[in-house]
């Protein structure tokens, strides 16, 4: 029987067919006699150049709309599959103008910017490094300077984010891989400015693994002050501080996490006039435009009504109804499970019930995604064949505009075909939500446990004892005679 020491790097080479054959390209597995930790090039850095290389790579990928698609042509930046929002956005939300986010009101429909405080402040200081419209001869649209210092900064949020992805694991750095090599993530790191909040979230989750639950709290703050979707990760944390008694610790996220949130909000959202104090129209404006949004592209309900004719006035009801069910099976997994779920695992079921049960599945959306899932299931083969749905999406949806975007010429994909890009996406995040649950109810078959971890991003949840639990908190792997060779975790013993 072979052994594994509980302080050796986990080799994914050995470990991972697929790792193993991708190998290849460098020359195979690594060998019994190669010596580990002689070079500078240590895996986080590896995965910190690889990230920006790919990122790079996704910047070329933009390269016919950077030429002009964004900015001639119906369907060019459809047809290339490069679309941004960045470039449009710079003078459609008054950045080009010099407008300051929230205090003044915009010309057209939308009135206000409609991204959170941080988000906004990021754009904002993108605008303050791009030339105004004319001052460089107009030898270069500022739209396009806009973007490439968008991207520069974005490029310094991939590399956060994949660094502290492979430093979350400390076993595991090579999981990080994962993250940087996503096609994914090439493809839509400069869409929109999502890299912001996943970076932030990415770090607070590593702050957690390391047992500061108060400057993880702060980083989650931080992050949903950029993004909503953060603030989700709280909910599992509840749960899995209950069923191990870590109050104190989960106190501490929660203060840090409010504290910085309203450090960042509140000099946007409170404004005071003769009559007293108000919340800021341009503040709410976020929070409004999400409630208002009708169905829009990617969503399960774009799906039904399509197929049925019903335009689903009642969705905001039908996706709320469906999250908070999700949220309570979700817990009832939680505390019935026979060891406690890993945070990653919970961290990446609830963002991925919010993403299949919300209004609009935005493609850059899945980055939320890419991280938790490298850190809930790192098995090559199930995060590659959840990644080809995304990719297959990703395509899906430019095809589809440039069809409806066209005119009477109808060239791209169909209603029908995109129709068929949502069932790809929904059941490829729906496969790996099973593949990670059955992980949860059968322990035995998580790849990071079967290498003798308990929890190594749970921080003070990491092998401490269950103090609450509604199904038996133990018990041997009802599969256990297939991984005989697998380290025994010494589940509930408090650490020393």
């Amino acid at each position: 029987m072979t052994s594994v020491r509980q302080d050796e790097p986990v080799r994914p080479t050995k470990r991972d067919e697929v790792a193993a054959a991708g190998s290849e390209l460098i020359g195979g597995p690594i060998g019994r006699r190669v010596l580990l930790g002689t070079s500078w090039l240590t895996p986080v850095r590896v995965i910190a150049l690889v990230a920006i290389g790919v990122f790079a790579l996704g910047m070329v990928q933009k390269l016919p709309c950077y030429n002009g698609g964004w900015f001639f042509g119906a369907t060019t930046q459809y047809t290339h599959a490069c679309y941004s929002d960045i470039p449009h956005l710079y003078a459609g939300r008054g950045f080009a103008d010099g407008l300051i986010p929230y205090f003044q009101r915009l010309p057209g429909d939308m009135e206000y910017l409609e991204y959170p405080v941080l988000t906004g402040l990021f754009m904002e200081v993108a605008s303050w490094m791009t030339p105004r419209p004319g001052t460089i001869q107009d030898r270069v649209p500022s739209e396009q300077i806009y973007w490439l210092v968008n991207a520069g900064m974005l490029m310094a949020c991939a590399a956060i984010m994949a660094v502290c992805v492979a430093r979350t694991h400390r076993r595991r750095p090579w999981d990080g891989l994962l993250v940087a090599l996503a096609p994914a993530f090439a493809l839509t790191a400069t869409i929109n400015w999502d890299l912001l909040a996943v970076a932030l979230t990415a770090a607070g989750m590593l702050m957690w693994s390391r047992s500061r639950p108060l400057a993880a709290g702060v980083l989650i703050g931080l992050a949903t002050a950029a993004k909503l979707y953060p603030v989700l990760l709280l909910g599992p944390l509840l749960v899995l501080c209950w069923r191990a008694g870590a109050w104190r610790a989960y106190g501490r996220a929660l203060a840090g996490a409010v504290a910085a949130w309203l450090v960042v909000n509140l000099p946007v959202m409170i404004t005071h006039d003769a009559v007293g104090f108000h919340i800021r129209e341009g503040w709410a404006k976020f929070y409004t435009f999400s409630q208002e949004r009708p169905i829009d592209f990617g969503s399960l309900w774009l799906l039904i009504s399509q197929r049925t004719g019903n335009p689903l006035e009642n969705a905001n009801t039908y996706a709320t109804l469906l999250m908070i069910v999700g949220c309570g099976v979700i817990g009832l997994l939680t505390l019935y499970a026979p060891r406690r779920p890993r945070f990653a695992q919970l961290a990446f079921l609830v963002v991925a019930l919010f993403i299949l049960t919300n209004k609009v599945y935005s493609p850059q959306y899945v980055l939320w995604l890419i991280p938790l899932a490298a850190l809930a299931r790192p098995r090559w083969r199930d995060y590659l064949i959840w990644q080809g749905c995304e990719v297959m999406y990703y395509l899906g949806i430019w095809m589809y505009l440039a069809y409806t975007s066209n005119g009477d010429k109808h060239q791209g994909l169909p209603p029908e075909g995109y129709q068929l890009a949502i069932v790809l996406h929904l059941l490829g995040t729906l496969y790996l939500c099973a593949v990670v649950v059955r992980d949860i109810l059968m322990p035995e078959r998580d790849v990071v446990r079967r290498d003798g971890d308990d929890d190594p991003s749970g921080g003070v949840l990491d092998r401490a004892p269950d103090v609450f639990v509604l199904g038996r908190a133990a018990h041997e792997p009802r599969h256990a005679a297939h991984f005989v060779e697998a380290p025994k975790v010494r589940w509930g013993a408090v650490r020393k």
